[in-house]
């Protein structure tokens, strides 16, 4: 267990990640979460810099209801942009931090994930629930 301690982000986060446009469709959204399973998708700008992160949380958004709102067609929803309904600003990390920081940081916000990025703000991966159970298993079968 006390492997755990040394390891860090970029030990264990997934580079290189699926990432969308400011101006990608709510539909191509939801195919991405359908076919990957993701809970959800940094959005970045033209050279790779995080703007935002659509969520599955974020997609339920375009169907909230409010008294003033007519209920638009499913179609006519899924064809808004992401920016209209992406969590702007959210908590990254860094591919040195060590996963310990992580794994409370999560815990304490009850989180699944978290975008990484590097000094330019650009995305170069994500880390995950699934990718800190992965480090604990590794750091517990190392010794025997």
């Amino acid at each position: 267990m006390y492997d755990f301690l040394s390891y860090y982000v970029r030990d264990y986060m997934t580079p290189q990640p699926r990432t969308v446009g400011r101006d990608t469709a709510l539909r191509e959204l939801q195919g991405l979460f359908d076919a990957h399973d993701f809970n959800g998708v940094p959005v970045v700008d033209d050279d790779g810099r995080l703007v935002g992160l659509a969520t599955k949380l974020d997609l339920l958004k375009a169907f909230t209801l409010t008294p003033d709102a007519m209920v638009p067609h499913y179609a006519t929803i899924m064809e808004r942009p992401v920016h209209e309904l992406m969590t702007r600003e959210p908590i990254t990390v860094t591919p040195d931090l060590p996963l310990t920081r992580v794994l409370q940081r999560m815990v304490d916000m009850r989180t699944k994930g978290f975008p990484v990025v590097d000094d330019g703000h650009r995305v170069v991966g994500v880390i995950a629930r699934e990718d800190l159970l992965g480090a604990l298993r590794d750091a517990t079968s190392s010794k025997g």
